[in-house]
């Protein structure tokens, strides 16, 4: 396993949609992932601090964790199959260690808010290599994307959150 830190969002050019980007300690390993918008404001609130008056999923979800006696560890990207990157969430419960299936950004939003390593299996950079990806050919990450995130959560209020029925 290779542990990574998020280094930005970014807005793939062609198809305008989300990508995580992830990149390992010496900034030499490259790790796109493309994900929904919810995911990524979810990850970007987390980034960015924004603190809500009530729990979103991913905070929902690590509130329970903890209230029944456990501890998130870490997460994984354990694989790339196909084009999908298939990830884990790491528990620890009263000593007893639980993975639980999860999407990549699913999991890298409970590890930022838990504060836990992310992880990246050696086996995923060789599927891609094997696929012929670079990453560095993949996405072009640059300020304006940057601001992009910003202005929408600048937008963003605490009204927007509530349920409307």
């Amino acid at each position: 396993m290779i542990e990574m830190k998020v280094f930005g969002l970014a807005l793939d050019e062609d198809s305008q949609v989300p990508v995580l980007i992830l990149k390992d300690r010496e900034e030499k390993t490259v790790l796109p992932i493309w994900i929904g918008a919810m995911e990524a404001m979810a990850i970007s609130l987390a980034l960015n601090e924004v603190k809500l008056p009530r729990p979103m999923t991913h905070d929902l979800l690590l509130n329970a964790v903890r209230e029944l006696g456990g501890q998130v560890t870490s997460v994984a990207v354990t694989s790339l199959s196909e084009g999908t990157y298939y990830a884990e969430i790491e528990v620890d419960l009263r000593g007893e260690r639980k993975r639980i299936d999860s999407r990549p950004s699913d999991a890298i939003a409970v590890a930022l808010r838990a504060e836990v390593p992310i992880m990246v299996a050696r086996a995923v950079f060789e599927q891609m290599a094997a696929e012929g990806k670079t990453a560095g050919s993949v996405v072009a990450f640059g300020a304006e994307d940057a601001d992009k995130w910003t202005e929408i959560l600048e937008k963003f209020t605490h009204d927007e959150t509530k349920y409307k029925m």
